[in-house]
């Protein structure tokens, strides 16, 4: 818990917006570099003999970490809502250093056998912990000491921040495959991004331990009743179900472009490995660069019809964009470009649209349950499932299955009022049913 006297310290903006951008760069970083080197590392872990099978295998371990992403957003969410936001954030940042230092320095299958796929397999999870909490946490946090008329803005700087690891980690693996042999690559180039990783979190989580708490969470826990999650869950269920509904779309649609295309496109349309990493990098670069804009914009005109241009657009060209990546790296660096412009209008303002939908004594933990939950069941499951239909010749099943999930996302953010003018220091405390319960007990 944040002490009394590092409560009352007066903010700096500067230092506490670096400490959360570093700390959720990081995070992103330790969670993305996994799936970007996986057709490196695979054999390392996985020895069948056949290079796809082991592809798949690594990859099935990706979409299992997920499956602690609900229970990271369960514990640290309840954590940010009880004991603060502040410390919740600093504990993810070093439960994902801690996988990331696990897996780089894991012996191989060929070393220790089966132990070596298990260990691999704790290690993701940790990383799911921690990225489950992770969201949730600093979103909240970012949006709670926001001003109200830049709130939009200001919470761009989650997939801004976030975006600029997952960059990082992309580049490193283009300059690594430029200046190493394939045969380094798959024997110890790897390990470097993981091992840097777990460094580069420990210097976050010294950063985030010296941020103050939230003027918004304060005073709400020296007013608000004690009232146990389940009747807070029970009060607000149009915002549990609208976190559900916009974020089964958003997250596949973001893992299929910005973390499976370009192993596919190496895997399975024949695109040279630099080439598509730095065609990668080209078009997270462009995605970073329009996130304030389309923050900014919300501010202005709202977050509904950003909302839903995104959604609509990313529907309806997903499958062109699919099938124009045949091999050459600009084709990949085209559709890739294209599809994250339109995704970064949804990510960009999500953070702020998730904030305004939860009064205060549960904003961490009704964002991070549902949303994590979605996250693994669709997210999770995007890049293996893109990977498994484009070896089966299938791949417009898959382009099928993102444009229905966009299509209930469209329908999500229809039927959502305008969030944008939700005073957040006017607390609630609990939805309609969570306060009947409690005035009935």
């Amino acid at each position: 818990m944040v002490s009394e006297k590092s409560a009352q310290r007066p903010p700096d903006r500067l230092a506490m917006l670096t400490a959360i951008g570093i700390g959720n760069a990081i995070e992103w970083y330790d969670w993305n570099i996994y799936a970007i080197f996986s057709v490196f590392f695979a054999a390392r872990f996985f020895t069948s003999g056949d290079a796809s099978s082991e592809l798949l295998s690594t990859l099935a371990v990706f979409a299992v970490g997920f499956v602690a992403r609900p229970f990271g957003g369960l514990l640290f969410g309840w954590l940010a809502d009880r004991t603060g936001r502040q410390p919740a954030m600093t504990l993810t940042v070093v439960t994902a250093a801690a996988g990331s230092l696990i897996i780089g320095g894991t012996p191989s299958a060929a070393t220790i056998g089966i132990a070596a796929p298990i260990v691999l397999l704790v290690a993701r999870l940790l990383q799911g912990l921690a990225q489950g909490g992770e969201l949730p946490a600093a979103q909240t946090y970012l949006a709670e000491v926001a001003p109200p008329a830049r709130r939009g803005l200001w919470s761009s700087l989650i997939y801004f921040s976030g975006s600029l690891g997952t960059l990082l980690g992309t580049a490193l693996g283009g300059l690594l495959t430029a200046v190493l042999s394939a045969d380094d690559m798959r024997s110890f180039g790897w390990r470097i991004p993981f091992l840097l990783g777990g460094v580069l979190g420990l210097f976050g989580a010294v950063m985030r331990r010296r941020m103050t708490e939230t003027a918004v969470f304060r005073r709400n826990r020296a007013s608000a009743p004690s009232i146990s999650l389940r009747r807070q869950f029970a009060g607000n269920p149009k915002a549990v179900l609208r976190v559900i509904g916009f974020t089964a779309g958003g997250t596949v649609v973001y893992y299929a472009w910005a973390v499976a295309t370009a192993p596919v496109a190496i895997q399975q349309r024949g695109t040279d490995p630099a080439g598509a990493l730095w065609a990668a990098s080209g078009a997270t670069a462009l995605y970073i660069v329009v996130l304030p804009f389309w923050g900014a914009l919300s501010d202005r005109v709202g977050r509904k019809p950003i909302l839903l241009g995104s959604a609509v657009l990313s529907a309806v060209l997903f499958f062109p964009l699919q099938a124009l990546i045949q091999g050459r790296t600009w084709q990949l660096f085209v559709a890739m470009g294209i599809a994250l412009l339109l995704v970064a209008g949804a990510s960009a303002i999500g953070p702020a649209y998730f904030a305004e939908l939860f009064p205060t004594g549960i904003r961490a933990v009704g964002l991070g349950v549902p949303y994590s939950l979605t996250v693994a069941l669709f997210g999770g499951t995007a890049p293996y499932l893109e990977t498994y239909l484009e070896q089966h010749h299938n791949g417009a099943a898959f382009s099928g299955w993102v444009i229905a999930l966009l299509a209930i996302s469209v329908i999500t953010i229809a039927l959502t009022p305008e969030t944008r003018d939700r005073d957040l220091t006017v607390d609630e405390s609990v939805g309609r049913g969570a306060r009947a319960e409690c005035m009935r007990g």
